[in-house]
């Protein structure tokens, strides 16, 4: 009796075949595919890679040491994964990788929440993260206008901190320097009447 194809594991050549406007991941052997992010999404994740750029990259202001990567191609044992941001220590990536994804865990990674991944990023994708030794994770919800600290303790992730509106982030890894949280959203809050897109 053959195989159910259903059971088949996802290859990266099933990945590599996602159309371009589609991230595409393999999570627990299964090519999920995704719209790629709305304007809110985009411009929160581009914000957030300034703010902490300046300080814990580039050392102005703030202690840098670090290198961060916008939607880095992670390999993460069995896993192909996409998070929205990710930052390494430099001494744990010190040169570019010779292969266009990389296989060594970030130190931190951050996922910004939409109706389209918040299934995938609340659950496999925070296990994965978790097995492969990320040290932090931040899940930043633009609708909600909120962001959740973690840090991974002996494989399960404690929440150290939920940053609200009106309040400043500054949470592990990178208390050193503080922001405002607003300033991650450039549009105005949407309206309750409001109902979410399908899209990312």
């Amino acid at each position: 009796m053959s195989a159910d194809p259903a059971l088949r594991r996802a290859t990266y050549a099933d990945l590599e075949a996602v159309p371009p406007h589609r991230v595409a991941e393999i999570i627990n052997g299964r090519l999920e595919t995704h719209p790629r992010p709305r304007p809110t999404h985009g411009a929160a994740a581009l914000r957030l890679g300034a703010k902490l750029g300046d300080p814990f990259d580039f050392g102005d202001g703030g202690p840098g040491g670090w290198i961060f990567i916008m939607e880095p191609e992670l390999h993460l044992g069995a896993d192909v994964v996409v998070p929205d941001l990710a930052g390494w220590r430099r001494e744990r990536l010190p040169a570019e990788p010779k292969t266009p994804y990389i296989e060594i865990a970030p130190d931190w990674a951050c996922e910004i929440l939409s109706p389209s991944t918040e299934r995938l990023d609340r659950g496999p994708k925070r296990r994965i993260y978790a097995d492969a030794g990320v040290g932090h994770l931040w899940l930043l919800d633009p609708a909600a206008r909120l962001l959740e600290v973690f840090a991974n303790v002996a494989g399960q992730w404690l929440l150290l901190a939920t940053v609200e509106p009106g309040e400043e982030v500054r949470a592990a890894p990178f208390d050193a320097v503080g922001f405002p949280l607003d300033a991650l959203f450039p549009f105005d809050a949407p309206s309750p009447d409001t109902k979410p897109s399908e899209e990312a």
